[in-house]
């Protein structure tokens, strides 16, 4: 069972993350961020990863905290639920389009984070969201979780449309990358034996 749960306390925030890789993309997510919980629910569902997140924080402040420990809280609930990462396809990729958008997402599930964020917004919100954010949310994953993640929007008019192409492909990829390869489900995805560290 590749189940995972994680609670996240500080003067800041509280975040408690539940999560099942092997779902049917359920999901109950209360951030207190309308938009943010839009784009997880994406994620949940377009990645089959069952997902219960709820969260507190000082939103009277900013949404800032919130969304970049949402963010770390998922993540590290995915690696705990990946575990060794033996038997995982490790890569995924998926091109996705949103009506006039098109955004790419790569990943490698190689438990060394790096973030490649090649994404424009023409406004600066989103609703009461500042779309900087965005990018904050993705870095704080790719952390915990432990995946090199290149994001690169190709074209898109609708600020909206634009992010949340962003949001299904990481969820497609992920979908691809934690998947088991039954040909070799006790094996580490490397020829070093383990995943992380240095090049």
């Amino acid at each position: 069972m590749r189940q995972a749960t994680v609670t996240r306390a500080t003067k800041e925030t509280e975040i408690t993350v539940w999560l099942d890789l092997d779902g049917t993309g359920q999901y109950e997510v209360s951030t207190g961020i309308g938009f943010l919980d839009h784009m997880l629910e994406q994620v949940s569902r377009h990645s089959l990863m069952d997902l219960r997140v709820h969260a507190k924080g000082d939103t009277h402040i900013d949404f800032h905290h919130t969304t970049e420990d949402t963010g770390l809280a998922i993540g590290q609930a995915v690696t705990q639920a990946l575990g060794d990462r033996k038997g995982i396809q490790r890569y995924g990729s998926a091109l996705i389009p949103m009506d006039e958008a098109l955004t790419q997402v790569a990943v490698d599930l190689s438990n060394r984070p790096y973030l490649i964020w090649k994404v424009d917004f023409s406004r600066d919100k989103l609703g009461d969201m500042d779309t900087e954010l965005f990018k904050e949310w993705f870095q704080a994953f790719s952390q915990t979780a432990g995946v090199t993640l290149h994001v690169a929007n190709h074209y898109g008019e609708n600020n909206h449309h634009i992010v949340e192409s962003c949001y299904k492909a990481l969820a497609r990829a992920l979908r691809q990358a934690w998947e088991i390869d039954p040909r070799k489900a006790d094996a580490v995805p490397s020829t070093k034996g383990v995943l992380g560290g240095t090049l």
